[in-house]
């Protein structure tokens, strides 16, 4: 007599969750993220310093210079006082001329972007690659520097960025030169730190948020 066929059984493995890939460096989003922080919090910062604006267009104190050497005078002083109040001004019509220019402005945000996860804050190992070739540091900059230049100077957002800032400036001279600044309380601070401004204060917050990224970029790149 035949004996019954056995069951076939069939091996049962455990079943194992795949961790994530532990050897995908880890993004320098909390450098970016202190990068960010850090330059948002100085100029928070520097824009409390700023003069009341009821100061700026009060037209009680506009009056027509006597002659170029007082306009030169009166936009020495009111720039000393009034400095946050015109980077500001420089800084709305910039970003004006950007907004009315969508692809300008999508431009510049890429041309950023490119610059900060792809140099500023992007991990060394593993090297970047592109289209199967490998790039280092060096030659990664040099790309940059080349797509600034053709963004720059080859696109409209040279033109837009320059015409824009000569209309802020423009603005800013026509106020300065017919405010009359007697009214105003200049110290000696505020005259010494005229030629330094608001863009000593960006460039300390660019310094003080790429010192404080440091320790988390060795990390990532480690």
């Amino acid at each position: 007599m035949a004996a019954p066929p056995q069951p076939v059984i069939l091996p049962v493995s455990g079943s194992k969750t795949v961790p994530a890939d532990e050897s995908q460096p880890p993004v320098a989003t909390p450098a970016v993220r202190s990068f960010l922080n850090h330059i948002t919090t100085t100029v928070r910062s520097g824009l409390s310093d700023r003069r009341p604006w009821s100061e700026l267009v009060d037209r009680t104190a506009f009056s027509k210079p006597e002659s170029l050497s007082d306009a030169t005078s009166r936009i020495r002083k009111n720039y000393a006082y009034f400095r946050i109040n015109y980077f500001t001004v420089v800084a709305v019509v910039i970003g004006i001329s950007l907004l009315t220019n969508p692809f300008s402005l999508l431009t510049l945000l890429g041309l950023l972007s490119a610059w900060i996860f792809l140099y500023l804050f992007r991990p060394s190992d593993p090297p970047m690659v592109i289209l199967g070739r490998t790039f280092s540091e060096r030659e990664t900059l040099g790309l940059l520097i080349v797509l600034s230049i053709i963004v720059i100077f080859l696109t409209s957002v040279g033109s837009i960025l320059i015409s824009a800032t000569l209309i802020g400036t423009g603005m800013v001279c026509a106020h300065g030169a017919f405010r009359a600044p007697e009214d105003l309380f200049l110290d000696e601070q505020d005259s010494g730190g005229g030629s330094n401004g608001f863009l000593s204060l960006l460039g300390g917050a660019a310094s003080n948020a790429a010192a404080s990224a440091v320790p988390v970029l060795a990390q990532a790149r480690g």
